[in-house]
Formats: C-alpha cells, sequence, structure tokens
C-alpha cells in the first residue's frame, strides 16, 4: 500500500515544505518575531522567532503527514479505504501549510487578510469534502467516525455514516457563512453539533435495532 501512494507522499510533503522555501527567500524582510496565531476576533495574539515560523512548522506539518500516512497504512483494515479517501488524507496538511505560509507572509509584509474570512471558508470547505465522502466510507480504525457501536457493526457503520454525510456538509456551509459574519461562538456551536449529532444517531441506531440482539 506505501508503495502506492509513496510518490504522492513525497509530492505533498515537498508542497508542506514550499512555506519555508517562500521563507529563506524573504529572510532578510522578515521580523524577527512573525505572527503565528490569531484570536477569535482575528486580531493577532501570539508571536514565534523567525526560525521556528519558517523552518519549525512545516517540519511539524510534514511529521503529522508522515504520522497519519503511517498510522492509517498500520490499520488491519487499511484495504476498506477508497483511494479518493487515501488522496483526501494526503492533501489535507500541503493544503494548510499553503494557506499557513499566504496569511503569515501576508501579514507580515502588509497585505489586507481578512483571516475571519478565509479560516471558515477554508473549514467549511474542508467539512462539505469529507461530509461528500462519508457516506462512501468503508469501516475502519482510522478514516471516519469511530465509536464502538459503529467500529462493532458494519450496518451501524454505515447508516452512522450516510446520516453524518449530509450534516457535515450542511454544518461546513453553515459554519463557514457564520464565521464570514463574525459570528463566531455560533459557528463552534455548529461545529460541535456537527460532531456529536451522528455520535447520537448511532447509539440511538444500536439501542433501536442491535442492543436486543446482543442480549
Amino acid at each position: 500500500m506505501l508503495k502506492k501512494y509513496r510518490g504522492l507522499l513525497i509530492v505533498t510533503s515537498f508542497i508542506i515544505l514550499i512555506p519555508m522555501l517562500i521563507g529563506f527567500g524573504l529572510w532578510d524582510q522578515l521580523p524577527d518575531q512573525i505572527p503565528t496565531h490569531w484570536n477569535m476576533q482575528g486580531e493577532i495574539d501570539g508571536y514565534s522567532s523567525k526560525l521556528f515560523a519558517i523552518v519549525v512548522l512545516p517540519l511539524i506539518l510534514v511529521g503529522v503527514q508522515w504520522l497519519c500516512t503511517l498510522g492509517t497504512l498500520a490499520d488491519p483494515k487499511n484495504k476498506n479505504i477508497a483511494d479518493k479517501l487515501w488522496k483526501l488524507v494526503l492533501w489535507i496538511c500541503p493544503v494548510i501549510s499553503l494557506l499557513l505560509g499566504y496569511i503569515t507572509y501576508g501579514t507580515v509584509l502588509g497585505m489586507q487578510i481578512d483571516i475571519n474570512a478565509i479560516m471558515p471558508i477554508f473549514m467549511g470547505l474542508l467539512f462539505m469534502v469529507i461530509g461528500n465522502y462519508l457516506p462512501k466510507c468503508k469501516q475502519s480504525y482510522t478514516v471516519g467516525i469511530k465509536i464502538p457501536w459503529t467500529l462493532n457493526s458494519e450496518e451501524n457503520w454505515n447508516k452512522t455514516h450516510r446520516f453524518a454525510g449530509p450534516c457535515w456538509m450542511i454544518a461546513g456551509f453553515l459554519s463557514a457563512v457564520l464565521g464570514m459574519l463574525g459570528l463566531m461562538v455560533p459557528m463552534l456551536i455548529c461545529l460541535i453539533v456537527m460532531v456529536f449529532v451522528p455520535v447520537v444517531y448511532s447509539y440511538m441506531y444500536y439501542v433501536k435495532y442491535e442492543k436486543d440482539k446482543e442480549e
């Protein structure tokens, strides 16, 4: 399996490091302290050293990329993970790295960047894409809604993921809109509901259709 995705893993890992290369090119134009954290109002509230922001952060993302890949490969049911889902897993960190690089360097260089518009749109699109794939997601230990009732029953897994898909797509759209309107607390509530509603559905399905079969 690693051999099949080795080329894509190498390419995506290189893409993650592109902001590092850009940072080296801009080194003399960048201050010693670079903004790396924003609060819910879109205001900078955290800085890191130039070395950490340019070098360490991309390396951390590469580490996350390889950890997620190797962890997924170690899944006994990794053959159930569709090709499109594998590619989605491999492209998340590169997109995050490029987006963070744009926000960080753009802010330092004086560009007018509205992080409260960019991040909700990105998160909303990400959740909508994941929601689109959830109904097609087969049972595994690394990709999908991994809770006791779905892992113990393929039927529960399938029902829960078919239910969760539209929930995540709707929540992704709403969170993007709410975030752009500056309604950060409602946006967070929307995301929390998105996570917990499928869990409740899975448990209710278990109680209604599967619990008696175990007893």
